[in-house]
């Protein structure tokens, strides 16, 4: 019989439309603005005491809570207005004072028996949530710098493998400078030193006294290399680090030669997100140098957290942490702040190699850091910001080797839990290859990204309005069954988005709104196909399958074409168009879906099999 579904099609429809109402409802639920408070050690504690004092400061100040909800170690705050998080924050911290985390929060406020689904609202994207935008320079010079200062100290070990005698080593520029007692042992270095190391440009000077020197230069091709991969390695390195911070979708991509765009979207806590992305901490594990060491093998260093207190240690390093496979935080015996470390397989051979044969001699763990010291100077009368980087190095701690060390072991001597937390970090994370500078950081904040919601809601809701109004007074009835299965298209294509995790930009919205004008498309060309049928003179249920079953080709080559844009425009995009090709892909699957099964089945249910007269449409 014409224009019937059996029972088992009208359950499925109804299956897949029942499921995205579940998982687009979490939609309607905003994120609340928040403050996260966390210990620091076993010394602070978060109580009913303490938020009992908290709430009262923020009472005094005017700030409305909306609950307060206290877990194991920390406690959250939500607030009712989000520009009151920043002043929230800072009262908190003068009541609590140190031993405490006080951080800025987005809290989700989806009811339990959604969570309980799994059910989650859409991620929504820097123009938004709000965030940060940072542009990064990366520091060239340095990256030539550390390549040489790696390739100085392989150079020393292997000539003191071969019992090749030198003085003195030199980096200036591009080059590293090697003084001898003669030429002899100069020839002979170069010779052995060529073999291992093709990049340089090597170059024999003599120096007065019996004196000889062997300068190598880096090549131009070495020099780009170098400085190719320290981008390359630094964008590995920053992804990693974000991904640690638990960002959804952020962007970090290369631009230009030398400078590098991170965005991060939801992200309000600026200080901490730069301390994180900003780093350039890495460690080195050095021996201690000797009483018989010469002076040129040795590096005199301080301590960290023990003012005046210095060591002298070996030049040459047994590992850095970029051997370092992963890394966390702990607490000791003590309560005192720890990170436990994991090397991979060639830093846990070089440990124990070098360590075996030192028992009993001291191991520096050296904490190395790349500042800049920023000053404004007048150039032509306009304020320049001039720069200048710098190093810090200081031991974190120096312990005597008891036994050989391998794969595992811990740091201690680290000042607080925060930083025993941010140094595991950025460890498991990975090191930069070079410094890090920020040349330019934007902070969009959560009203700007609620004023775009509230115009990006607003277009949709003009479009959707427009659309229905234009639907019913065209085709009557068929146009009240085309704006039922257009609401049900905006559904399913809220729950898609938010099950797949794909992040809502105002571009994305954009995707919707073409999306539903997409839909409509589809219904058109139906509509249009029954009235042309019924003018030909079929009867209505003939005008009815006809009309659906000959337009189906044409919707589906017009929509697969589409479809193939929008997974180019996927696959090639970044950011706002990678946005807007997800937002287009999903909803041109549901408009078909919505257009080709559920009107069908709405008009199914409506005329199918009973004797119709005349057909409002």
């Amino acid at each position: 019989m014409l224009n019937r579904y059996p029972l088992w099609k009208y359950l499925l429809i109804l299956l897949v439309l029942t499921v995205g109402l579940i998982y687009s409802l979490p939609n309607l639920y905003p994120e609340d603005p928040a403050v996260q408070i966390s210990s620091d050690g076993p010394a602070a504690i978060i109580d009913d005491q303490r938020l009992t004092q908290i709430e009262a400061a923020l009472t005094d100040a005017g700030i409305t809570t909306k609950s307060v909800e206290l877990s194991d170690d920390s406690a959250l705050i939500r607030l009712r207005n989000a520009d009151d998080q920043i002043r929230a924050r800072d009262i908190i911290n003068n009541a609590l004072g140190e031993n405490y985390t006080v951080a800025l929060n987005l809290a989700e406020s989806t009811p339990a028996w959604l969570e309980s689904l799994s059910a989650s609202p859409m991620t929504l994207g820097l123009d938004l949530r709000g965030g940060v935008h940072f542009l990064l320079e990366v520091d060239m010079k340095a990256a030539v710098k550390q390549r040489l200062e790696v390739n100085a100290s392989a150079m020393r070990e292997e000539l003191r493998g071969q019992r090749i005698r030198y003085r003195n080593t030199e980096i200036s520029g591009n080059s590293i400078r090697m003084d001898f007692m003669n030429s002899e042992d100069r020839n002979k270095a170069r010779a052995l030193i060529s073999r291992s190391f093709p990049g340089f440009q090597y170059q024999s000077e003599e120096t007065g006294a019996r004196g000889a020197r062997l300068v190598m230069t880096l090549s131009e091709a070495t020099v780009n290399e170098v400085q190719d991969y320290a981008i390359n390695q630094n964008l590995t390195t920053l992804r990693n680090r974000v991904n640690e911070l638990g960002v959804a979708e952020p962007l970090v991509q290369r631009q230009g030669p030398d400078r590098i765009v991170v965005e991060l979207p939801g992200v309000q806590d600026t200080a901490a997100a730069k301390r994180i992305i900003g780093a350039t901490a890495n460690l080195e594990f050095r021996l201690e140098a000797r009483g018989d060491t010469p002076d040129a093998e040795t590096e005199s260093l301080g301590f960290r957290n023990q003012q005046g207190r210095q060591a002298a240690l070996m030049r040459d390093v047994i590992i850095t942490g970029d051997s370092v496979s992963n890394a966390n935080n702990s607490f000791d015996e003590n309560g005192r702040p720890q990170v436990n470390i994991n090397l991979d397989g060639t830093g846990g051979t070089l440990m124990n190699r070098a360590t075996r044969t030192n028992i009993g001699r001291n191991m520096a763990v050296v904490f190395i850091e790349h500042k800049t010291r920023d000053r404004t100077v007048l150039q032509d009368g306009e304020p320049v910001i001039v720069r200048t980087p710098y190093t810090e190095r200081g031991i974190i701690s120096l312990a005597t080797i008891q036994s050989a060390l391998g794969n595992s072991f811990r740091i201690t001597g680290l000042d607080s839990p925060t930083e025993a937390s941010d140094l595991a970090l950025l460890l498991r994370s990975g090191s930069l290859a070079a410094p890090i500078y920020f040349a330019q950081e934007r902070t969009i904040g959560p009203s700007l990204g609620q004023k775009n919601i509230e115009r990006g809601v607003l277009s949709v809701q003009v479009g959707l309005l427009l659309v229905l109004i234009f639907m019913v007074l065209r085709y009557k009835m068929f146009g009240l069954f085309a704006n039922i299965a257009l609401t049900f298209n905006l559904t399913l294509l809220l729950a898609a988005m938010s099950l797949l995790g794909a992040t809502l930009t105002l571009p994305g919205i954009a995707g919707i709104v073409l999306t539903l004008g997409m839909a409509v498309d589809a219904n058109v060309l139906i509509f249009e196909r029954i009235r042309e049928e019924l003018r030909n003179g079929l009867s209505i249920q003939q005008a009815i399958n006809a009309g659906y079953e000959r337009a189906f080709t044409s919707i589906v080559d017009a929509n697969i074409t589409t479809l193939l844009v929008a997974l180019i425009l996927f696959s090639v995009g970044t950011g706002p168009v990678k946005g807007f090709a997800v937002t287009l892909s999903l909803g041109i699957l549901s408009s078909l879906f919505t257009s080709l099964m559920v009107t069908r089945a709405i008009v199914n249910w409506r005329y199918g099999g009973k004797p119709v007269k005349k057909l409002w449409i």
